[in-house]
C-alpha cells in the first residue's frame, strides 16, 4: 500500500513483478484522482523499462462506490488472492513515545514496543497474510465503531493480540533518498502554484464566554493576524474581541447547533464571500499561510469537504467526517449543497463533525483527506511522523503551552506577506 506521493521503484524487488499487487491509496477528490493515476502511469513504465510483466496496480478509490473505501479493512476481501508465501507484514516502523489518546492509550507501559507503518514510507503484507485477514474480516466484528489513525489500526488488527505478525522494519521502505530504497517520499504540502489569497478564506472560531480570557487570547497571539476574514460566535456578544451570538445557546459537547448556523451565516451577505470556509475551536493552533498553498491544489467550484478525516461504523454502511478540532474546510458549493439538502442537527449538542460528516455523505459529497491536519497535541504522534510534514494545525492545550506549540510547529520564518 502507498500514497499517490510516493516515488516507487519497482527494481528494488526480489520477486518477479507479476506476483506484486500495488495498491495506491487514492482519493476520490479530482486532485487526487489525478495524481493517483500519474503515479499508476509511472510504476507501469518502470516495469516495461524492465522487460518485466507489469504488476497489477490498483486505485484504492476505485475498488468500490462506497465512500468509507479509504479503510484497507474493507478492500481485503477485494484483492484476496490464493498464496503459499510465510506471512509478513513489512514497512518503515514508526512507535510512540508516550501513550496517546489517539491510539486509545494503548501499550502504556511501554509505548515504543509497539510499532506501525509510517503510511509514507509505504507498507506490505504477504498474499498468505492478506487470505487470512481477508477471512477474518467476514466473521469477526472490529472492535471500536470508530476509525481513528488508520495505521495504527491495522497494525493493531494485524498483531491480534499477539496472535499475528507484528510489523518488521525494512530500511527498503523510506521517505528520505538512498540507494537501496525501494519507495521515497516526497511531501504532504504540495507546490501546485501561488498559495490562494488571504480574502478567499472564511475563518469561523467557535467560542463559549468561559474561555474568552483563557483560549481566545491565544488565538490572538498566534494566527489570528494570518486572516483576512475571521469572526467569533459565542455564547454572548463580548465587543472587547469581539464576538457574535448566533442564538444558539452554548452546549457542553457537540455544538451542532453552533456551526450549522455558521454554515447559513457563511452563505448570507452578511459575511464578505469567500471561496472557502475554514471553521475551528477556540484551542485550534493552525498556520493558514500553509493553508493557503494547500488549497490551491483544490478546486473552489467543487464540493470540497478538507481536513483530518475519521470514520464511523465504516465496515457497516457508516461515513467519513472531518474532525473538527484539527479544522474543518469546505467550499462554498459544499456548504450550498450542504445547507440546501435540509440535512441538519438532529440537537443542538450532537456532534458536530460526525452529523457534517453524515450530512456530506448523503448528498455525494467525500471527505477529503490531509495527514497536515491533527486532531490531538504534537506529542500525541510520533516525532518521526511529524518530522516529515509540514504542519497545518493542531488541537488542544492541555498539559501544553499553546503559543510555544503554535512557535514550533505551525510558524513560518519568512515574512508572513511572502506566504
Amino acid at each position: 500500500f502507498s500514497r499517490s506521493i510516493h516515488n516507487f521503484k519497482v527494481r528494488y524487488f526480489c520477486c518477479w513483478l507479476e506476483e506484486v499487487v500495488l495498491v495506491i491509496q487514492s482519493q476520490r477528490n479530482s486532485y487526487h484522482a489525478h495524481q493517483s493515476a500519474q503515479r499508476k502511469a509511472e510504476i507501469l513504465q518502470q516495469a516495461a523499462q524492465l522487460g518485466q510483466e507489469a504488476p497489477v496496480v490498483l486505485l484504492l478509490h476505485e475498488l468500490s462506490e462506497y465512500e468509507g473505501d479509504w479503510t484497507p479493512f474493507l478492500s481485503y476481501p477485494t484483492l484476496f488472492v490464493l498464496s503459499y508465501c510465510q506471512e509478513w507484514f513489512l514497512g518503515k516502523r514508526l512507535h510512540d513515545n508516550e501513550a496517546s489518546i489517539i491510539h486509545h492509550y494503548a501499550f502504556s507501559e511501554d509505548p515504543s514496543s509497539f510499532g506501525y507503518p509510517d503510511p509514507a514510507a509505504g507498507w506490505a503484507i504477504s498474499m498468505s497474510l492478506l487470505q487470512r485477514l481477508a477471512e477474518r474480516i467476514q466473521y469477526e466484528r472490529m472492535k471500536s465503531d470508530f476509525t481513528i489513525d488508520l495505521k495504527h489500526e491495522i497494525a493493531f488488527y494485524i498483531w491480534e493480540g499477539g496472535n499475528g505478525p507484528k510489523l518488521t522494519a525494512v530500511p527498503e521502505f523510506c521517505t528520505q533518498q538512498r540507494d537501496y530504497c525501494a519507495t521515497t517520499f516526497t511531501t504532504y504540502l504540495p507546490n501546485c502554484g501561488d498559495a490562494v489569497n488571504k480574502e478567499d478564506i472564511f475563518v469561523a472560531v467557535k467560542t463559549c464566554q468561559k474561555f474568552h480570557s483563557e483560549r481566545v487570547p491565544v488565538v490572538k497571539a498566534t494566527w489570528d493576524k494570518d486572516a483576512a476574514f475571521l469572526e467569533y460566535y459565542s455564547d454572548v456578544t463580548d465587543p472587547s474581541i469581539p464576538t457574535i451570538h448566533l442564538g444558539v445557546p452554548n452546549t457542553e459537547r457537540g455544538h451542532c447547533g453552533k456551526t450549522f448556523a455558521i454554515l447559513r451565516r457563511f452563505l448570507s451577505d452578511s459575511v464578505p464571500k469567500a471561496d472557502w470556509l475554514l471553521i475551528v475551536d477556540d484551542d485550534t493552533l493552525i498556520s493558514l499561510p500553509r493553508l493557503r498553498k494547500l488549497l490551491r491544489c483544490y478546486d473552489p467550484r467543487e464540493a470540497v469537504s478538507l481536513g483530518e478525516r475519521y470514520g464511523y461504523g465504516l465496515m457497516q454502511s457508516g461515513y467519513s467526517y472531518t474532525t473538527g478540532g484539527g479544522g474543518m474546510v469546505l467550499s462554498r458549493v459544499a456548504v450550498s449543497r450542504l445547507v440546501s439538502s435540509g440535512c441538519s442537527c438532529y440537537s443542538d449538542d450532537a456532534p458536530d463533525d460526525m452529523v457534517l460528516g453524515m450530512c456530506l455523505s448523503s448528498v455525494g459529497v467525500p471527505i477529503t483527506h490531509s495527514p497536515l491536519f491533527h486532531q490531538a497535541r504534537p506529542d500525541d504522534y510520533s516525532e518521526d511522523l511529524l518530522s516529515m510534514q509540514q504542519p497545518i494545525s493542531f488541537h488542544k492545550h492541555w498539559n501544553t503551552d499553546p503559543v510555544a506549540v503554535y512557535t514550533h510547529w505551525l510558524q513560518d520564518t519568512q515574512p508572513r506577506d511572502e506566504l
